[in-house]
């Protein structure tokens, strides 16, 4: 399963502010450090903020910092927000194109089971282990 850019970049911004509990952390920092333009991360975080995933801090030392809990927040709570999951396919027209959509749709389900099930907290812990 690919994820949009836009997602990729939420999940990559909400790991990094939620490593640094209370920190306001620059859009500019997240921006530089995954090679993203800061306006582009602007629209990323606007739309986490309107979550209240992250909060928005103004003025000097401001930023954004990390406002959920990471033991409830799941990756499927951050993908909705820029992906469209579990839409119905196009109409099957034979049985292969059946067949092949009841396929491809038991393995979407089991992605949006398994982003349930993966909180903020266990992807941090994942990144602490492989030496991020």
């Amino acid at each position: 399963m690919n994820l949009q850019k836009n997602t990729m970049l939420a999940l990559y911004a909400v790991l990094e502010f939620a490593a640094r509990p209370g920190e306001n952390v620059s859009a500019g920092e997240v921006a530089a450090r995954h090679g993203e333009s800061v306006h582009h991360l602007a629209k990323v975080l606007s739309e986490l903020v309107r979550a209240g995933i992250v909060e928005s801090v103004r003025g000097v030392g401001g930023g954004y910092r990390f406002a959920a809990n990471p033991r409830r927040l799941t990756m499927l709570d951050v993908i909705q927000l820029f992906e469209r999951l579990g839409e119905e396919r196009r109409g099957a027209r034979d049985p292969i194109d059946r067949t092949l959509d009841q396929v491809l749709e038991e393995i979407e389900q089991t992605a949006i089971a398994t982003f349930g099930t993966i909180t903020i907290s266990t992807l941090l812990q994942m990144v602490r282990r492989s030496g991020g």
